[in-house]
């Protein structure tokens, strides 16, 4: 998924590819193979770069099977969990996200400087989540190329954004460890702007692959999985170095860095649970065989980086001080910490 698919491989490939957003839907390259009359065809280089690309059923035009390649046939496990992820997403994360925005929209009080790009990241996940039906109807029915172009917008919208994570962590970065300099940048103003800056460069990213496919934008996506990674990594690590040594010896956390600490933790079991497997698995891809690397690896990948669209809110929703209002018909309510962070 990130910057390893585009090693030289004869058993994986020698290019990036995303296999949720075929870059020319299905349309074939070259006539298919011999082992396969539906929608597998491939094309080695002189540097055996193998490149995969989708087509149709070449005799009957039928859609192709929901497994993706023929060869995935004995191995058809990543995609009953990309599936299920799919389904749970759109049953669990569409309502926790929608829940995270209307709690921050109607917060009056207690408000943290991380809610505005708690609450974009919000609004990103919910559209993805939507998604989720006209992606499966297309995907497995229709194969309509036009619909494609929708598809591969939205994971365009999900490639990028946690480019608003990045700004929660360098936000609470800044609280922890420059206390003094963030006192002069709490002005929320400083943090639509940046929102604003985030919007368009993740709206410009998923407007490129959308029209111009995934190729297009390959080098952009690794580094900035690459970038995010690292930023977020290097944050949290230094906000809970810092909240540890500032209470050693002491009984009790002050409100203010206890709220900081639950905040950096969420961030941070995100990062380890959604992100984590890209950069420590596809390294090694040119030692994956194809139906491996094609029908569980990568395939695997992406759903756990999907799954992040109901973990980012669910994990929200546990650290909330207060929801006001009724969930699931029970009244929710609980004690605010003191201060804001």
């Amino acid at each position: 998924m990130i910057w390893c698919y585009m090693q030289k491989s004869p058993a994986v490939g020698g290019a990036h590819y995303d296999w949720r957003t075929p870059t020319t839907p299905f349309k074939p390259l070259l006539p298919a193979p011999a082992f396969s009359s539906t929608m597998f065809n491939t094309t080695l280089s002189p540097i055996t770069n193998l490149y995969v690309n989708f087509t149709t059923l070449s005799s009957s035009g039928g859609t192709p099977p929901w497994y993706l390649f023929p060869v995935c046939v004995v191995a058809p496990y990543g995609f009953i969990f990309y599936f299920g992820v799919k389904v749970f997403n759109l049953a669990v994360g569409t309502p926790c996200n929608v829940l995270v925005i209307w709690q921050i929209a109607t917060k009056k009080s207690d408000a943290s400087t991380s809610d505005i790009f708690i609450f974009n990241l919000a609004i990103l996940d919910t559209y993805f989540c939507l998604m989720t039906p006209i992606e499966m109807v297309n995907r497995l029915l229709l194969s309509d190329s036009r619909i494609w172009y929708f598809q591969r917008f939205a994971y365009g919208i999900k490639d990028v954004a946690p480019l608003f994570l990045v700004c929660i962590c360098l936000d609470r970065y800044m609280a922890v460890v420059h206390p003094v300099v963030f006192t002069g940048i709490r002005d929320n103003k400083i943090r639509i702007g940046i929102s604003v800056v985030v919007w368009g460069s993740i709206l410009a990213y998923s407007l490129t692959k959308s029209i111009l496919g995934v190729m297009s934008v390959n080098e952009i996506f690794s580094g900035v999985i690459l970038f995010a990674f690292a930023v977020m990594v290097f944050c949290n690590i230094s906000v809970i170095w810092v909240l540890r040594r500032s209470v050693a010896g002491k009984e009790e956390m002050h409100p203010v860095k206890k709220k900081a600490f639950k905040m950096v933790l969420i961030i941070l079991a995100i990062i380890v649970v959604n992100y984590l497997p890209p950069v420590a698995l596809m390294p090694f891809a040119s030692y994956y065989s194809f139906v491996a690397f094609r029908c569980q690896i990568s395939v695997s990948v992406f759903s756990i980086m999907d799954l992040s669209c109901s973990i980012e809110p669910l994990l929200y929703i546990t650290k909330m001080e207060r929801v006001d209002g009724r969930c699931c018909g029970r009244s929710v309510s609980k004690k605010p910490d003191d201060g804001k962070v």
